[in-house]
């Protein structure tokens, strides 16, 4: 969940904040601020550089580059000159070419998508077709996949044609179009396919020739790599680790439009500006007002209580205010374009360290603070009788930008929100939404105890029979958490883990000594065997185990990039695990019918049994059994 709530007042100048209550007004006061606040979140957060632009109407009031595009070279970042990725960013170029289309009458967007997709066709799982809409808002109902390549690749050899990018890695519908927000790279590459297709066009020329030349951008492109008039200019990515800055190879996107425009940041206030003066820059216009208009307009939300999508642009309420506006990540570099319509004003931020995020975050928050100050909220208090009602919220809740047809399911175990009665008439929702008590406002609206905003808002849904299905964010409409069965739950699949590690770990004891061969000699071949094979089943899973934790942590990165074949290999052991485990039903049942061992010992092995069979269930869901890649 995104929220604003950290502030970082103390490290710039002690301006009286009540001051700028409508925002920005003196551009050397803007520009003090500014660098007290970058540079001190630089520092705090371990950022190398930083680029900035503000607009206010049709004038750069701000464009400037902090720290270092090359700490080696001691090259500093330069606002006009120095190119930093702006990861989803880009998206907003897609959605504008697709408004550009729409006005010009060669784009419906309401169509079924099908009719301008030429080499492939998007299977129709459900009645309902996917249109431009939804692609736009985030709702076409696809999984979410980043592993093998679907992102990220290592090289600009390895980005295959966009068609059959499309073609080959598309992820399964999982829920009808419209219905609830996940937020889909693939529907974002997919509507830039359809700019291309309908448009003639490769889709880098026509962003080009249809926005970059209209607005003078001629420091943005989305090559990879970038053309040799701006490579020069290109910040380096950094990690950061136990105290010193490693220097990272350039980022190859494979759903390259969606994510992979460099840009600097004077050029990024060209395209605020065309946006806040709707449409125009200078004497160009890239849209006509009426669709400009419409762009900015909400367009989908997942409830009426929170904030939703409008034509591309996610919306946001910070400090009272109503913001547009879109973020962007890659593996390295961090962005947000932030546009405040109703004072005519438009934030760009970047910069170029692996763990930036949560430094553009507070950035912006400190902005905010700054600008367009507020009271501290008062503790919410609760609706009368809630606590009646408290236990119909509670379970678990995935996001709804998950992955359900591949390995990368079994990571949702992890960012599930467990959601319980609390005290005092609250809710508790674990991690990792990071507010731990919630209280009821009004009917299915929760705030945060603890005095944040009241903008940090939970909406709960309900279906169509009138049960609690889904959390929604009020800041954050990128994707909702969608209720699941109890079975799907983090609680049941760990106990479930857990269990089954200490029984696959019990058959240890089976190599200890002559105690536990006591069984008539006519049956001691098969009750040995017997042993063998579940005890032999039990390593294997734990080997398993093991080894996915290992790979994983180790080959992170790798797998982003291509499944390795260290992993390949260990999929293979649950399946051979999984054999031997209906081998081991069979030997349970003749150890009872034949009277193997003590009754001790037949319960201990059939347990043992009863967790390979109950294993083999927790693999399947989780889509370990098999090479589900």
């Amino acid at each position: 969940m995104i929220l604003f709530a950290v502030s970082m007042a103390s490290s710039t100048p002690a301006t009286s904040a009540a001051s700028f209550a409508y925002g920005p007004t003196d551009r050397a006061e803007l520009e003090a601020f500014m660098d007290g606040a970058v540079n001190a979140d630089l520092e705090a957060h371990h950022i190398p550089g930083a680029t900035v632009a503000l607009v206010r109407g049709d004038q750069v009031i701000l464009a400037k580059g902090y720290g270092y595009a090359d700490i080696e070279k001691r090259k500093p970042v330069v606002a006009n000159q120095t190119l930093f990725r702006i990861g989803s960013v880009s998206k907003l170029f897609i959605w504008t070419a697709v408004m550009q289309l729409s006005e010009r009458g060669k784009l419906d967007l309401d169509a079924d998508i099908n009719i301008y997709l030429k080499d492939f066709q998007i299977p129709a799982t459900y009645s309902k077709p996917i249109t431009l809409k939804n692609l736009m808002t985030h709702t076409p109902g696809f999984e979410d996949l980043a592993t093998d390549g679907r992102i990220f690749v290592r090289d600009s050899t390895d980005i295959m044609p966009l068609g059959k990018y499309l073609k080959d890695k598309m992820p399964a519908r999982v829920r009808p179009p419209g219905e609830v927000t996940a937020y889909s790279n693939y529907g974002s590459a997919l509507a830039a396919y359809i700019v291309a297709q309908v448009s003639g066009m490769p889709f880098d020329k026509y962003v080009e020739e249809n926005i970059l030349v209209p607005l003078d951008m001629r420091n943005t492109t989305f090559e990879q790599p970038l053309p040799p008039e701006l490579s020069g200019n290109m910040s380096q990515g950094y990690t950061y680790s136990n105290g010193l800055f490693q220097n990272e190879p350039f980022e190859f996107l494979q759903n390259w439009p969606a994510g992979s425009m460099s840009s600097t940041s004077e050029d990024m206030a060209k395209f605020m500006i065309a946006h806040l003066q709707n449409g125009q820059y200078g004497d160009n216009r890239i849209l006509q007002e009426s669709t400009a208009k419409e762009m900015h307009s909400q367009l989908f939300t997942n409830d009426p209580k929170v904030n939703g999508w409008t034509y591309g642009f996610w919306e946001m309420e910070l400090n009272n205010q109503s913001i547009i506006m879109h973020g962007g990540d890659t593996i390295l570099f961090h962005t947000y374009l932030v546009l405040l319509p109703e004072s005519d004003l438009g934030i760009f931020i970047s910069c170029n360290e692996r763990a930036g995020e949560a430094a553009v975050g507070e950035l912006l928050a400190t902005f905010m603070d700054h600008y367009y100050p507020i009271a501290p909220p008062p503790e919410p208090e609760p609706i009368p009788g809630f606590g009646q009602n408290a236990s119909s919220f509670a379970g678990s809740y995935r996001m709804t930008r998950s992955a359900y047809t591949n390995f990368e399911k079994v990571s949702v175990l992890s960012q599930e929100a467990q959601v319980s009665a609390g005290v005092n008439d609250t809710l508790t929702i674990g991690t990792p939404l990071e507010s731990n008590q919630w209280v009821e406002v009004e009917p299915l609206v929760f705030r945060p105890v603890g005095g944040l905003p009241s903008s940090e808002e939970l909406v709960f849904g309900k279906d169509i029979q009138g049960r609690i299905k889904y959390i929604f964010i009020n800041n954050n409409p990128t994707m909702a958490y969608e209720r699941v069965d109890w079975t799907e739950g983090a609680g049941f699949n760990y106990a479930l883990l857990g269990a089954s590690v200490i029984l696959f770990l019990s058959t240890l004891i089976w190599g200890i000594g002559r105690i536990f061969n006591r069984c008539p000699r006519k049956q001691e071949r098969s009750a040995r065997s017997a042993r063998w094979i579940a005890g032999g089943a039990s390593m294997l899973n734990l080997l398993f185990l093991m080894g996915l934790v290992i790979i994983s942590a180790v080959n992170q990165m790798e797998i982003i990039y291509g499944i390795p074949y260290s992993l390949t290999g260990l999929f293979t052991i649950p399946l051979i695990a999984a054999i031997l485990a209906l081998a081991s039903a069979v030997f349970a049942a003749l150890a009872w019918k034949d009277s193997y061992w003590s009754l001790l010992e037949r319960i201990h092995f059939t347990l043992v049994t009863l967790a390979l069979l109950a294993f083999i269930w927790w693999l399947n869901n989780w889509n370990l059994l098999g090479y589900r890649f």
